[in-house]
């Protein structure tokens, strides 16, 4: 199967995950004091290896996180750095492993005061970790507040503080860290986008948590990398033909004739072996003094296109840039979806069915990839749209693919690619450079490519999606716009030949 394999070193796990993680290796004899111990001298470590000696403050909080803190501290203050140690809460009502670590520490214990930041001192975040549950306030909102404000540098434990793990919201408000050391595997709040913005350099130590937790707890989530999906680009064949590389139909509208020349070069240049582009008797002059390599036919209304899809060599199907709020549209693509095909539905494709999307999702029981923005994701799942409460972006996109059917991808700088069955991917290699006109369309035609090639939808929009933001990082300068991306397809490409 064409699908991606999980990968452990690129599972993100979330706060209960996490957990078990611990709960893991105290059973097979970590104990909880050693897993402390080592995640507060990573950090040590973390800010000795990334600053020069200079007064640190450590900010404690009540629980774990604290604990970690204090660890820290001790670690800096025997390297011989001068560390302070800030604690909110009342030292005898720390418990477990926390007591046990700020015990371990021999200097004074002081009440936070804005006064201590009057020599800009390092800041050591370690008041609350990735489970937050409720929103800062008070004097810890206080604090963050004027740290924030003075723009000091700060080391966060596990997440900034105010930052949740699992959804990626902030509780009334976070720390801006310049970096965060986090522990054993990173979590879908470091990329969300307030964690990227928040989090500043990850680090994940390693902590003594034995890798078999892994195998116990089933991640199902990770980080996008080529190492999930790399061996499944289509290696060159001796026997190859332009119909073993797949045919996909692109459905062009009335007007933006360049959104389905953008989606057909990128198809074409990520090895689909030939792509047709369906448009109106109108339009045919405009993509038939275009691009030369894309073949182009006449498809007026639905049933012109449905005929289209009676040869069985079109294997894939792209709907959406360009193609019209219209009901050939609509009509379109509940043929393609009729004749099971691989089916990518794009812009305007999901927008026909904002009146009505229980329509397209009792006809979607093929493969399917559908890559709404915030606005589109909002007219197919209106209940689902924003980020309130505990419902963080992955979560909703999660509860879109289950719901419909189809492999979801929700765009941004955190794109979040989810399948029906639970298993998500997190893309967060991109550019700002990408926010340009016809950039989408390059995406949706990166997927209809590797869709036609055989891949799985999950695994075609995850590597479409690391696939897109490496282009634009090749361009590497100034000036981007979307006809540049197809471009740089055959250097990334090339420099992914060495997996298999």
């Amino acid at each position: 199967m064409n699908d991606l394999i999980p990968n452990d070193a690129l599972a993100l796990l979330g706060c209960g995950q996490m957990s078990k993680a611990d709960a893991f290796a105290i059973a097979a004899g970590v104990s909880g004091p050693t897993l402390m111990e080592a995640a507060g001298q990573s950090v040590a470590v973390a800010v000795m290896e990334r600053h020069a000696r200079r007064p640190v403050i450590v900010l404690c909080g009540p629980g774990n996180n604290g604990g970690d803190g204090f660890v820290a501290a001790r670690h800096l203050q025997a390297a011989g750095w001068p560390v302070r140690v800030i604690l909110f809460g009342v030292f005898e009502g720390l418990k477990g492993d926390a007591a046990w670590a700020a015990a371990t520490w021999t200097g004074p214990v002081e009440r936070w005061s804005p006064a201590l930041l009057e020599d800009a001192p390092l800041v050591i975040d370690a008041i609350f970790g990735a489970g937050l549950s409720r929103p800062i306030d008070g004097e810890i909102a206080a604090a963050i507040d004027l740290v924030n404000g003075r723009e000091l540098p700060v080391v966060a434990v596990d997440v900034p503080s105010g930052l949740h793990g699992d959804t990626g919201e902030i509780l009334g408000r976070a720390f801006q860290a310049e970096s965060t050391v986090s522990f054993f595997r990173a979590k879908p709040g470091h990329y969300s986008v307030e964690g990227l913005r928040r989090c500043g350099a990850l680090r994940i130590a390693d902590i003594g948590i034995p890798s078999a937790a892994l195998n116990a707890i089933g991640p199902r989530t990770w980080l996008n990398a080529p190492a999930l999906w790399a061996h499944l680009l289509r290696r060159e064949d001796i026997g190859d033909h332009k119909y073993a590389r797949g045919h996909l139909t692109i459905l062009a509208g009335p007007h933006a004739t360049g959104a389905a020349r953008l989606a057909a070069l990128a198809a074409r240049r990520v090895g689909a072996g030939l792509v047709t582009i369906a448009g109106f008797r109108s339009t045919m002059t405009a993509y038939q003094a275009a691009e030369p390599g894309n073949l182009v036919v006449e498809a007026d209304d639905g049933p012109m296109f449905a005929r289209l899809l009676e040869d069985e060599r079109r294997n894939a199907v792209l709907i959406g840039p360009g193609s019209g709020v219209i009901e050939r549209t609509k009509e379109a693509v509940l043929a393609a979806l009729d004749a099971r095909r691989r089916v990518v539905l794009d812009a305007d494709a999901i927008t026909v069915f904002s009146g009505d999307p229980d329509l397209l999702f009792r006809r979607i029981a093929g493969p399917a990839v559908l890559t709404p923005h915030e606005g589109e994701f909002r007219r197919l799942f209106p209940d689902l749209a924003g980020r309130t409460g505990e419902t963080g972006k992955l979560e909703r996109v999660r509860r879109a693919a289950a719901r419909s059917g189809a492999t979801v991808l929700l765009k941004g700088p955190d794109t979040v690619i989810a399948e029906p069955d639970g298993r998500a991917v997190i893309n967060v290699h991109a550019s700002p450079a990408l926010a340009t006109a016809g950039s989408g369309d390059v995406l949706a035609g990166l997927i209809g490519g590797l869709l036609a090639q055989g891949l799985t939808p999950f695994a075609a929009a995850s590597a479409a999606a690391w696939l897109h933001g490496e282009c634009a990082l090749q361009f590497g300068h100034p000036g981007l716009i979307a006809e540049d991306l197809p471009a740089q397809l055959p250097r990334v490409l090339h420099s992914l030949s060495s997996f298999n």
